[in-house]
């Protein structure tokens, strides 16, 4: 309990965070606002073809009874758009970090510093191995988070099962991945490789997840995602930080304190 206390605590001092720093605020709004656009662009897109792609994918039915072949397309055309939103909330965070890599790294560097800064300071990267690295462990995250909600998703069918047990599975695992997505600034300036990050979110899941699963559970509200991603970005680098204390020194970092006023 006191590991996700902890994460909890972070996650509402990252918010304070940005809250106290308007300036920050309204800088780290920018990339979640063109996410939202890009995607929701692309969303009206899919609902307005919805029934031409399902037309497309089955040719077959082009010879059926006109009732069977409304009915088919129409189960098509939902399970698209389904699909469709579906893959739109798994994959916004990680766009949205990656669009704003250079809004987002500059926050979280602005947060270290107010926090006492990197020790040795920060190796320095070019802009362009920054959006690779940034893709590179996307890409990775993504991979690994499919491996297990996948087989969930499945799951979620089975009676009862699917729906007591594997919401609550489902909710810890997009929490648990989120806070490796949204640490990925302040430990990769510490050197911290991806499988070392998984790692350390696993020694420390009560964080972890204290962190990360609330934030799901807020993104899920309307515009969650975009007006709460610059604190959640505050609020994982002080996770991190909070880590790596711990990874460094061998022992329970000190508890989170109450953030300091705004300069």
């Amino acid at each position: 309990m006191h590991g996700i206390a902890t994460g909890l605590a972070l996650l509402g001092r990252g918010q304070l965070w940005v809250l106290r720093r308007r300036r920050w605020l309204g800088f780290g709004l920018l990339p979640a606002l063109i996410t939202l656009v890009i995607y929701a662009g692309a969303l009206v897109a899919l609902l307005l073809n919805a029934g031409d792609l399902a037309a497309w994918a089955t040719p077959f039915a082009d010879n059926w009874d006109e009732t069977w072949r409304t009915l088919l397309r129409t189960v098509v055309a939902l399970a698209l758009t389904g699909g469709g939103l579906a893959l739109a909330a798994v994959t916004f965070t990680a766009v949205t970090l990656l669009i704003g890599d250079p809004f987002y790294e500059t926050l979280s560097e602005r947060v270290d510093d107010s926090e006492g800064g990197v020790p040795g300071g920060p190796p320095q990267l070019p802009l362009w191995r920054q959006l690779w690295h940034s893709l590179r462990d996307s890409c990775s995250l993504l991979l690994r988070m499919a491996l297990v909600t996948v087989p969930l998703f499945v799951l979620g069918f089975v009676p009862v099962l699917g729906q007591t047990v594997i919401p609550v599975l489902g909710a810890a695992v997009s929490g648990f991945f989120l806070a490796a997505e949204l640490t990925s600034f302040a430990m990769e300036r510490r050197g911290v490789a991806v499988r070392e990050r998984l790692r350390l979110l696993r020694r420390h899941l009560g964080a972890a997840l204290g962190f990360g699963v609330p934030l799901v559970l807020l993104f899920m509200l309307p515009l969650g995602a975009v007006v709460l991603m610059p604190g959640a970005v505050a609020g994982a680098t002080m996770l991190a930080r909070h880590l790596t204390d711990h990874a460094s020194t061998g022992r329970d970092a000190a508890p989170p304190q109450a953030p300091a006023a705004a300069p």
